[in-house]
């Protein structure tokens, strides 16, 4: 009789065992619970159909920003909690951020937190940087892992990463309304300077540009895109160079620009070396005539796209004025702020010491 209740205690206990394991695993998704995206790298990802959550590796919290989905971010990287005017973005989320858990260092060299990650289980992550660190988070992490790869202003590729995150995150219409905000600032910019005779375009050089840390005035940028925008005639084309570089000072002497733009943060460099070579500087027309001004750097953790369009509009009052009567650069740039950031930034820009403003080397 006894051995007869010890086995049936057993059974009871072996079947309730089994009944809460059966309970617990987790079911696989049922038809219509998820659905297929493509990614920047062609990769096919499969999502919740409603995404609630996402963790930024990467840059892409900005670009999560200008979509209009912060809010749902629960996961961003060091770099993103800066809470630094160079990138606007870290400043307007900066109370969200701060309470969020970091799941990578961020930066160029971005190494995303794996364990944090797997902890945070977010429905999502999105991932500004490389395809094979995109596929290495998935592998890890086992949470569908989406790679953006915007390129540059104005790039097809930036409009195309603002539609895979509305679709993902499902803000379609504000992706689309920032889309087509962008496309319209590229399209006035063309507009009003396409047809403007080369021979009647005054000369444009831009320096002190930040590449892999900061530079002085022989930091320069060939296809510099806010002047390309507007069909400038920035020297440093001529170089075949593509992107930043560093120049022969010599060759600007020879190019002795008509017009010089220096991004402000580096003022410092520029004016410890005027210091010491005044006769450099002085020699150039544009010192000489007072045409300095400044380009407010917009790479920084990746492209800042409302900078780099509102630089676009004063480098075209400043080269010219005659097609930009009605742009006011600082109202210009608020209202590129409050549609890609939702409120204006240029008062803090300025407080940091990036204005819009004409430069007098030395002071």
């Amino acid at each position: 009789m006894i051995k007869e209740k010890v086995l049936g205690i057993i059974l009871v206990t072996a079947l309730f065992l089994g009944g809460c394991a059966a309970d617990v695993s987790t079911p696989a998704p049922a038809p219509g619970e998820t659905r297929m995206v493509t990614d920047a790298f062609g990769r096919q990802v499969e999502i919740p159909q409603k995404v609630e959550t996402v963790a930024a590796i990467g840059g892409a919290a900005r670009i999560l920003t200008y979509a209009g989905c912060a809010d749902k971010l629960v996961g961003v990287t060091d770099m993103d909690k800066q809470n630094i005017a160079a990138m606007p973005y870290s400043v307007v989320n900066a109370a969200h951020f701060a309470n969020l858990p970091s799941v990578g260092s961020g930066g160029a060299n971005d190494t995303p937190y794996i364990e944090e990650l797997v902890t945070l289980a977010p429905d999502v992550i999105i991932g500004l940087t490389d395809e094979n660190t995109i596929k290495n988070v998935a592998e890890k992490t086992g949470i569908p892992t989406i790679g953006i790869y915007p390129e540059g202003m104005f790039d097809e590729s930036f409009y195309a990463a603002l539609a895979l995150i509305g679709q993902v995150m499902g803000t379609e219409e504000r992706s689309a309304k920032v889309i087509d905000f962008i496309k319209e600032c590229q399209a006035d910019l063309d507009r009003r300077t396409r047809d403007i005779p080369e021979a009647e375009k005054p000369t444009v050089y831009v320096g002190a540009v930040s590449f892999r840390g900061a530079h002085g005035f022989e930091g320069t940028h060939a296809n510099y895109p806010p002047l390309t925008a507007i069909h400038a005639k920035n020297v440093a084309d001529e170089t075949g160079e593509q992107g930043a570089f560093i120049v022969d000072l010599e060759k600007v002497i020879v190019w002795d620009p008509d017009i010089i733009f220096l991004n402000p943060t580096n003022m410092d460099l520029v004016n410890d070396h005027y210091g010491k070579n005044k006769a450099f500087y002085q020699s150039l027309k544009a010192v000489q005539n007072g045409q300095v001004y400044t380009q407010i750097s917009y790479n920084y953790n990746w492209t800042n796209m409302e900078i780099a369009i509102a630089n676009a509009y004063y480098a075209g009052k400043v080269i010219y004025p005659e097609r930009f009567t009605d742009i006011d650069p600082v109202e210009k740039a608020d209202e590129i702020f409050t549609v890609l950031l939702g409120q204006p930034f240029y008062d803090r820009l300025a407080r940091d010491g990036m204005r819009f403003e004409q430069i007098t080397l030395g002071e």
